[in-house]
């Protein structure tokens, strides 16, 4: 049975500055429009069924959320979908900001 890993916030920081990877933020737009973390992609938890297709070829896929249960279930998605290493932020965007990280609007550009 294919799994998924969790990531904290400080693993998640430390990765970021030396691994490629893929963020993917599935909150809805309305939690999107209040900040992202820097570099992530919006694909709604509804929705990734529907584009999967265009995150299929990344190995390292790390999903958030607002507290890390739709991410949990995007993450177990992607590993039932043959994902190499698909991540799950725990604690989500509440972590983030408590851990004292900082959000980036979306940009247009990263919205799938």
């Amino acid at each position: 049975m294919s799994t998924y890993s969790n990531i904290d916030v400080n693993e998640l920081v430390k990765k970021m500055a030396t691994e490629s990877m893929l963020l993917v933020d599935v909150r809805n737009a309305d939690e999107v429009a209040h900040g992202v973390i820097a570099g992530a992609i919006h694909i709604p938890l509804a929705l990734l069924p529907l584009q999967y297709d265009q995150i299929s070829k990344v190995d390292n896929v790390v999903f958030y959320c607002h507290s890390g249960v739709r991410s949990a279930h995007a993450a177990t998605f992607a590993a039932s979908k043959g994902c190499k290493h698909p991540s799950n932020l725990v604690g989500g965007v509440l972590a983030w900001a408590k851990a004292g990280q900082p959000f980036v609007t979306m940009a247009e550009g990263n919205r799938f």
